[in-house]
């Protein structure tokens, strides 16, 4: 039986990456670095003939554009293309909208630190007067109240991600589908944690660049035949590296 070919890919540069703000279910764009990095990442893909066959992404629209240019670059803009929003990146609560080097100096290191690597430490629930408020976006309306959070540690990304996993995106690696899953820093966290079986302290030090491409072969229980780093399956792990680097930096 061959492996099941899955591909996870980081949006590309958003909007509010470029400004270092807490992003979590805002809704913001690419920037046109992070278009440019989205292609890349498909001309990457298909130099590597990894071509999917069925996407999946999250409801986000610096998701869903990246998934568009790149599967452009694919000559796959046919596939079909599955949104859900338990592959939205994490809820940042009120930390939604401020600067991360401006929350690290009022809040000090450590604090700061706990809210954005902390396994189980969500940040302040986000208030209705929050301006960048997002649980009001009717793309959430039909989402129980009980389940739509006000705010996530990545336990929680965890929790509501695994579901889709095992329901949606299991059963197209079953059918023998090259599957691409584009979604955000934190969702994708959430799910190499679980393929490469890493744990509630050792997540803190992943760090996914955006726009590159990180590839798994899976056996028939739907985990890596290769036991190693994530970072170490992207199609260019000098680069990913050093993006990862950038991105761990982010807090200033």
């Amino acid at each position: 039986m061959n492996p099941s070919i899955l591909i996870l890919l980081r949006h590309g540069q958003s909007q509010w990456n470029a400004s270092n703000q807490f992003t979590g279910w805002f809704d913001c764009d690419l920037t046109p670095k992070g278009e440019a990095e989205a292609r890349a990442g498909g001309v990457a893909l298909a130099k590597a003939g990894l071509l999917p066959d069925v996407v999946h992404t999250s409801v986000q629209t610096r998701a869903i554009r990246t998934v568009e240019l790149a599967l452009a670059e694919m000559n796959r803009s046919g596939v079909p293309v599955k949104r859900h929003w338990r592959l939205n990146e994490r809820h940042y609560g009120d930390l939604t909208g401020l600067d991360k080097a401006e929350t690290r100096e009022r809040y000090g290191e450590d604090q700061l630190y706990a809210w954005r690597r902390g396994y189980r430490t969500p940040p302040p629930p986000i208030s209705d007067d929050n301006p960048w408020n997002p649980n009001t976006d009717p793309r959430y309306a039909h989402i129980p109240p009980e389940l739509l959070p006000k705010s996530e540690c990545l336990a929680d990304v965890v929790e509501r991600l695994m579901p889709y996993w095992h329901e949606e995106i299991v059963p197209d690696l079953r059918s023998g589908q090259v599957v691409l899953v584009a979604a955000h820093g934190n969702s994708l966290r959430a799910l190499a944690k679980h393929l490469d079986r890493i744990d509630d302290d050792s997540i803190a030090e992943l760090n996914i660049p955006t726009g590159m491409p990180l590839a798994y072969e899976l056996g028939s229980d739907m985990m890596p035949l290769e036991a190693k780093a994530t970072l170490a399956r992207s199609l260019d792990p000098a680069a990913a590296a050093e993006a990862a680097a950038a991105v761990a930096k982010q807090a200033g």
